[in-house]
């Protein structure tokens, strides 16, 4: 289980932040750090990820979570306007930049694949910020190509969608949302749903 602290401008943000992502079953939220020596509890503790909401980079939090990332804890965060303008943020240790308005599923995806050591960001930024991290690198060939169709499913998956959910999405059977999500699987080389989507983000067939 991945263990998350959450840095927020406010509570009544972090308290929202919580209530997006402990319903996760991957995900165990930490709510008793000292939030004024933040950076110390994160290396005490044993921190996997830290998803931090920034208003700005005056914001106090800044310091912990750089502080954080120099621990090798990886770093979530939510900003305002464009990811482009915290691109320094990638060098100095940041996993993944996403907008303040980024939903729960989304956050969760994101958390997930930083603890997996992948760097994330928005598909509207995606081009601009690796031109800007200096690399152009394209994503990984998958090992099997998907069909169209196991792509749509895997991007439901992103979304945190169960079979069922995804079933009534492409308008087909509980059975057939199985079979592709066994096939993805299977071609993808993953050990659960939630490797399956890691891997998609890594290979470049999901986006968050």
């Amino acid at each position: 289980m991945i263990r998350v602290q959450i840095l927020a401008s406010s509570d009544v943000v972090k308290a929202g932040l919580e209530s997006l992502l402990q319903n996760d079953p991957a995900l165990h939220i930490l709510r008793n750090l000292d939030d004024e020596s933040a950076g110390g509890a994160i290396a005490d503790l044993q921190v996997d990820v830290v998803v931090a909401e920034l208003e700005s980079r005056a914001d106090d939090t800044t310091s912990e979570v750089l502080n954080a990332a120099a621990n090798g804890v990886a770093v979530v965060l939510l900003v305002p306007g464009s990811a482009t303008e915290w691109v320094d943020m990638l060098k100095q240790g940041v996993n993944a930049v996403l907008p303040a308005d980024a939903t729960g599923s989304q956050i969760a995806v994101a958390t997930q694949a930083a603890a997996a050591g992948l760097l994330v960001f928005h598909p509207s930024d995606a081009e601009i910020l690796l031109q800007m991290h200096g690399t152009n690198e394209a994503p990984e060939v998958l090992p099997e190509v998907l069909t169209r169709r196991e792509v749509e499913v895997l991007r439901l998956l992103a979304e945190g969608l169960g079979n069922k959910e995804i079933a009534s999405r492409l308008s087909v059977s509980e059975h057939t949302v199985k079979f592709h999500v066994a096939s993805i699987m299977g071609k993808l080389g993953a050990a659960s749903r939630t490797e399956a989507v890691t891997l998609g983000i890594r290979h470049g067939v999901v986006s968050i």
